[in-house]
């Protein structure tokens, strides 16, 4: 007996939901890093007593890597500097808030573990056949 293994067409097209809409809610972070600059990331990361141009790597993280998520290209590793971004900012930005609830009663940090999340999601799920990338690449 001969097993399949067939992706339903569902299976792509969520996976085409998942990474625009992680691409472009991140992608909006960064355009604001593009436009005002990314000054208090500097500083921050000064602070916690690394080179101040790792800052800039917010670029890559917040424009360059929703791109290739928007696109499909090398999904599965942009969606990996996704992660690293992530845990960058809660590292820096958000470790007060790390065991709180917000005045709503849900967890103050549930955008940024949404996006954590997604993108640990798609890093193992890949692209999907509705992107540049196609399914075949490894990278994807």
């Amino acid at each position: 007996m001969e097993t399949t293994n067939r992706i339903p067409a569902t299976d792509d097209a969520g996976k085409l939901v998942l990474r625009v809409v992680l691409a472009v809610l991140i992608l909006f972070h960064g355009v604001s890093k593009v436009i005002g600059g990314v000054g208090f990331i500097t500083a921050m990361v000064a602070k916690a007593g690394l080179p101040a141009a790792f800052g800039y790597l917010v670029y890559i993280g917040e424009v360059v890597a929703p791109i290739l998520l928007l696109i499909g290209l090398f999904a599965r590793v942009a969606a990996l500097i996704v992660v690293v971004n992530m845990i960058v900012a809660l590292l820096l930005v958000h470790t007060r808030q790390f065991f709180s609830l917000s005045e709503t009663g849900g967890w103050a940090l549930e955008l940024q573990g949404m996006y954590l999340g997604s993108a640990v999601a798609l890093a193992l799920l890949g692209a999907g056949r509705y992107s540049i990338g196609g399914i075949g690449g490894r990278w994807n």
